[in-house]
């Protein structure tokens, strides 16, 4: 009798394995619930997209956090989220973790100061080389402001601002100078609105931020108190028109056409444990289709189409 019972659980338990492997993994029209974490950078493009697909599909629930890349790839690789943002390149090491990883849009990082900045003035006319970045948030060769604009009478302090949470945002500024997110020197603050609200509060300050942070994502122009210095690509000692970007629509337009360099412009990334399946993989095949139409409103750019095939072939 009890060989019987064990005989009769065992085909039980391999009866319910079965079945549950045989289900068919849940999609839009059966709902759930998807869990998202990461970048800042791509947190006011995911609450859009999320916005959006419930309209289309009131099954699917989302719980949207930022809380920068680092979190987004621990987060999804640990199974807290079925999706990770993550605002930089995914390493070999990752991937080798089971980290699956598809590019949805194109975003850039800029540099940030203070509009009560006591040389403001030369600044946006001159513009900042890559170099001169460099000896700030690198080396930490330059000191003053006065030696940044080149005006030895000016002995104001720079103070240099960066992140210190594990960012997508620190990450490809540090590779536009030539380094990585550990060789950034500054103050840390722990998030993007946290950055630029720490420069806007100093006018010594100096910082970076992400587009739709760098901007008001409401009215388009340079968020109140803030500016964004231009880089002087061509170092000619002098901010051309096409290196002052004051709006989102200036920015966008600099990045799409190539103007404004990558990095610090970069590709945004979703990342699973695995192949996405089920509604999570609607939800990105979404993205990369029928999502599209809403990137530019939302202040940020369309990869190439090439680029979205490659996406889409790749997730499918």
């Amino acid at each position: 009798m009890k060989k019987s019972l064990t005989t009769f659980l065992s085909l039980l338990f391999v009866f319910v394995l079965l079945l549950t492997a045989c289900s068919p993994a849940a999609t839009a029209d059966t709902g759930g619930t998807i869990a998202i974490s990461g970048a800042f950078a791509l947190y006011p493009m995911m609450t859009r997209w999320a916005e959006e697909y419930t309209a289309l599909h009131p099954e699917v629930k989302f719980d949207v956090s930022a809380g920068g890349a680092g979190k987004g790839m621990t987060d999804a690789l640990s199974g807290a989220v079925e999706i990770g943002m993550v605002s930089r390149t995914i390493t070999a090491e990752e991937e080798s973790k089971g980290a699956f990883w598809v590019p949805v849009v194109i975003d850039a990082v800029f540099p940030t100061i203070s509009d009560k900045n006591p040389v403001r003035d030369q600044l946006m006319a001159q513009g900042l080389t890559q170099e001169v970045f460099a000896k700030l948030f690198i080396s930490g060769e330059i000191k003053t402001w006065g030696e940044v604009i080149g005006d030895p009478a000016i002995t104001d302090e720079v103070h240099v601002y960066t992140r210190s949470d594990a960012c997508g945002a620190a990450d490809t500024w540090a590779k536009y100078l030539g380094g990585a997110q550990e060789d950034l020197l500054g103050i840390g603050v722990g998030s993007d609105p946290a950055l630029l609200d720490a420069v806007i509060k100093d006018p010594l300050g100096i910082g970076y931020n992400n587009l739709n942070y760098a901007f008001d994502i409401t009215t388009g122009v340079n968020v109140t108190g803030s500016l964004v210095v231009p880089i002087d690509l061509n170092e000619n000692g002098v901010a051309d028109a096409d290196e002052v970007l004051q709006s989102t629509s200036e920015a966008v337009q600099a990045v799409a056409e190539g103007k404004y360099p990558s990095p610090p412009a970069r590709a945004l990334n979703l990342v699973t444990y695995g192949k996405p399946e089920g509604i999570v993989q609607d939800f990105i095949i979404w993205i990369l289709t029928d999502g599209q139409q809403f990137i530019q409103e939302s202040g940020y750019i369309s990869l190439t189409s090439d680029q979205l095939d490659a996406a889409l072939e790749k997730v499918k």
